[in-house]
Parts: C-alpha cells; sequence; structure tokens
C-alpha cells in the first residue's frame, strides 16, 4: 500500500516538473519536501503495523497468543458448548539443551503438524490452535469435552511413539470445557492444573468433580474474612519422645465444607491474600495452641510474608506480646525460586531467631533452592522431601541423605524426615542419624482446634 502512494508522489512531481518547470517557485520545492516526507513516513508507518497485527508465528505457523485469545473469546461467547485442548511437549527444554534450538523449532513444528494430521484422521478440521508458551499449545473446539476425551487419550498414547529425526518426543495433554468456567483465563488455567496433576498422579485424566474457580475464589475470601479454618496437629519425635507439633490447615466454606491446601495455596497466591492468610494462623496458633502447653509447634509461613514489611511488624507485636511462647514456634519455609539477597533474608531471620521463632527449610533434595539455602542461610533445621522417605533403601537416595546430614550436622542444623509409615523405614532413619522423624505409623493426625 506504501509504494503504490509512493509512486503516485513521484508521479504528480514528474508531472508538474515537465508541465511547469519554467514557473517553479520556491513553495513548490518546500511542497515535494513535506510530500516526500510524509511519503516516507506513511511507509515505515505501514511496516510498523505489520509487525503489530501479526496473527500466526513464524516457526511453528499457529497463531500467536494475543491472538489466539481473541479469537477464542469470541468463539466462547458464541458458543453454549466448548472445549479446550492442551498439547504439551513436555521435553522440550531437554531437547534445546541437547540437540540445539534450532533442532527444537523443528520439534515444535513438527509436533503441530502431527497433531493436526491426528485431528484430520478423526475428521476434526477448522480448528483454531496457538502456541502459548514454551512447548505448550491450546486448541479450541466447538462441543463439549466427552466428544474430545477419548480422542485426546488415544492421540497422547500414541504419541509415545512419536520421535522427529531419532529425538525422542514427550507429548501430554489436559483437556476442560465451558462447564468449568465461561472466562478464556480461568480455562487456560484449569488446563495446566489438570496437567499438573495428572503428571504428579501417573493418570491420563481425572474425572473428579471440580468447583469453578469463581466459587473457589469466593469460598477462600470468606474463610479469611471470617477465619474459618481446622487446625490439624501430628505428632515429631526425637528418640520415641513427642517434641514437636506440625500444624496442618484446612479452610472452611460457608457450607463447613473443606477447602483443602492443594486448592487454597493457588487462590491465596493468586489473590495476594497470603500475608493476610500467614498472620491469620500465627495469631491463632499463639493463642490456642502455644498459650495451652509448652510444645513446640510448626507451621508453614510464606517466604514472600516474611519479606514483607506488613507480615513482619505484626509478627514483631505478636511475639512482644507472647514472651510464653520464645522458642515454641517453628517457621517452616519453602520456596522454588532462590531469592538472592542473601545477606537481607539472613537479616530477617536473625530477627526472628532473636525473638526466639525455629527456623526450618522444607522439602530438602526435591527443591534445588532447599540445598542452597542450607549452605547460604542461618537456620536451625532442614526436613526432607516426602520422596526420600519413599525411597530410603534405595543405595542413591539413602547416600544422598547421609550427605545431606553431615552438611547439616557440620553446620549445626537438625535434620527431620516426615511419611514414616513403617518400622523398616523408621530403622533407617534412625540408622541415618536422622534427628527428628514423622509419620501416620507413629502418631496420626488429630484434630487440635476449629474457628
Amino acid at each position: 500500500m506504501g509504494l503504490p502512494i509512493f509512486a503516485m508522489v513521484l508521479i504528480l512531481v514528474s508531472h508538474r516538473l515537465i508541465t511547469s518547470y519554467k514557473n517553479l517557485d520556491s513553495s513548490f520545492y518546500i511542497e515535494v519536501i513535506l510530500l516526500l516526507a510524509f511519503s516516507i513516513y506513511f511507509i515505515f508507518y505501514i511496516i510498523y503495523k505489520s509487525f503489530d497485527i501479526r496473527i500466526t508465528e513464524s516457526v511453528t505457523k499457529t497463531f500467536t497468543r494475543e491472538y489466539l485469545y481473541k479469537y477464542l473469546k469470541k468463539e466462547l461467547k458464541a458458543n453454549n458448548e466448548y472445549t479446550l485442548l492442551l498439547i504439551s511437549i513436555d521435553n522440550l527444554s531437554d531437547i534445546n539443551s541437547r540437540y540445539g534450538i534450532k533442532n527444537g523449532d523443528k520439534v515444535l513444528k513438527q509436533v503441530v503438524l502431527w497433531t493436526s494430521e491426528y485431528l484430520k484422521s478423526k475428521e476434526i478440521t477448522n480448528f483454531p490452535m496457538g502456541h502459548i508458551k514454551g512447548g505448550d499449545f491450546v486448541i479450541g473446539l466447538r462441543g463439549s469435552k466427552n466428544e474430545y476425551s477419548t480422542i485426546l487419550e488415544l492421540m497422547c498414547l500414541k504419541s509415545d511413539e512419536f520421535t522427529v529425526d531419532d529425538i525422542e518426543v514427550k507429548i501430554s495433554g489436559a483437556i476442560t470445557d465451558k462447564t468449568f468456567s465461561d472466562e478464556l483465563d480461568y480455562l487456560v488455567e484449569n488446563l495446566f492444573e489438570i496437567q499438573e496433576r495428572n503428571r504428579n498422579q501417573k493418570l491420563l485424566f481425572q474425572n473428579t468433580q471440580e468447583i469453578s474457580p469463581q466459587k473457589q475464589e469466593s469460598f477462600v475470601i470468606s474463610a479469611i474474612k471470617n477465619r474459618s479454618f481446622i487446625v490439624m496437629t501430628q505428632d515429631v519425635f526425637e528418640d520415641e519422645v513427642c517434641v514437636i507439633k506440625e500444624c496442618f490447615v484446612k479452610l472452611k466454606t460457608p457450607n463447613s465444607e473443606i477447602i483443602h491446601q492443594k486448592t487454597y495455596m493457588k487462590v491465596l497466591d493468586k489473590l495476594g491474600l497470603m500475608v493476610d492468610f500467614d498472620l491469620m494462623i500465627l495469631e491463632q496458633n499463639i493463642a490456642k495452641c502455644c498459650s495451652d502447653s509448652k510444645e513446640i509447634f510448626a507451621m508453614n509461613i510464606s517466604p514472600s510474608s516474611l519479606r514483607n514489611p506488613s507480615f513482619m511488624f505484626r509478627a514483631k507485636e505478636l511475639l512482644n506480646a507472647n514472651s510464653e511462647i520464645k522458642n515454641r514456634l517453628i517457621f517452616l519455609l519453602s520456596e522454588s525460586h532462590y531469592y538472592s539477597q542473601v545477606s537481607k533474608y539472613n537479616s530477617t531471620l536473625k530477627v526472628l531467631r532473636d525473638m526466639g521463632v525455629i527456623i526450618a527449610i522444607d522439602r530438602l533434595g526435591a527443591i534445588h533452592t532447599s540445598f542452597l539455602y542450607l549452605r547460604d542461610l542461618d537456620i536451625d533445621m532442614v526436613r526432607y522431601d516426602s520422596s526420600y522417605t519413599k525411597e530410603i533403601k534405595d543405595e542413591k537416595y539413602n547416600s544422598a541423605i547421609d550427605g545431606f546430614n553431615v552438611m547439616a550436622h557440620n553446620r549445626g542444623v537438625k535434620t527431620w524426615i516426615r511419611m514414616v509409615d513403617s518400622q523398616e523405614i523408621k530403622d533407617e532413619a534412625k540408622e541415618l542419624k536422622i534427628d527428628y522423624i514423622q509419620g501416620n505409623f507413629m502418631a496420626p493426625v488429630e484434630k487440635k482446634y476449629e474457628n
């Protein structure tokens, strides 16, 4: 479009020169310069806008995320029944590292082609497909998920044999539809949650009844506002003596139904209510647990709360006002991303430790940050991830625990293992000189109090 306009300007200028070259004045040259400048600007503007409205990716030739979302929102409004599929290349990061990004791009393209051909073989055509991120693609289909669940399951099973130039490609999928939510953002988020759940449970699909995200958020907000929750505890032993009680929190809906931790933690993060939740549980535990006995209580605290000035201010108020709880509260910390400002983190922990709070790092061995925090932070305890309990008889896991134990004890840090469910595992933990042992084999989870 820009080039024809530029050509037309040149023709007009040339015609004026030919017909009136003897009578040209200075205004003509000014007009020519302005016309040329405008034409060049307009051409560059058209080029810029062409980039701005790109609807497909250069590598996979699927829709961009922005365009796909715009398209799917219209489809969701126009159709009473609509389904979203998530197709993921689970090992794309490994492929990029091992075989190079070019081969990774080739895998992306081939997976798109293979998926499209497979769906077409099932007489599913004219569907939107977009690249969400990394190795994740979303497909929109008209109709309910009941029409496509079997097809997706068979496709994922068939993908076990899929390779690209002898590169093994691991593909997984998830499915959801408008019965879960009318909102696209909630549907896409639900796809990734289902996929993660399927991976953890080693199941392809799960047909359990789901609560809409809007209701989940409403229930969590109500529970925080009304301080409606149950605290359960489980004993932790040192040399057959109960020395710690770990607290587990379950929120309650207005109908007194239970909201489990896996559900409400995601909602708390999303709504920015983690500090409110941590303060609520801290206040109640101090009032109802620590004041009733001389036992030590362990509770999960989000590391992001510790880095929040409002939380620290209120926590210090509570600790100063209840001197009898000194050395009787354990803060269990766990996070997947390493907080690089170690000196600042240590300063915060020092304030808490000086006030009698015991600091423990959770999930050692499973999350890389836990090992780094054992190395870099001034803490009192570490707790092994439950996967180490299950595999404690395995030589590799056994050696890892032994190494962690030596490192921790050399730093004056106590070690803790949970989910011990047999005498054999208990004996192995003792032989490895793990300080604290916890599990249903030794003590059940019991209700402590209810708000």
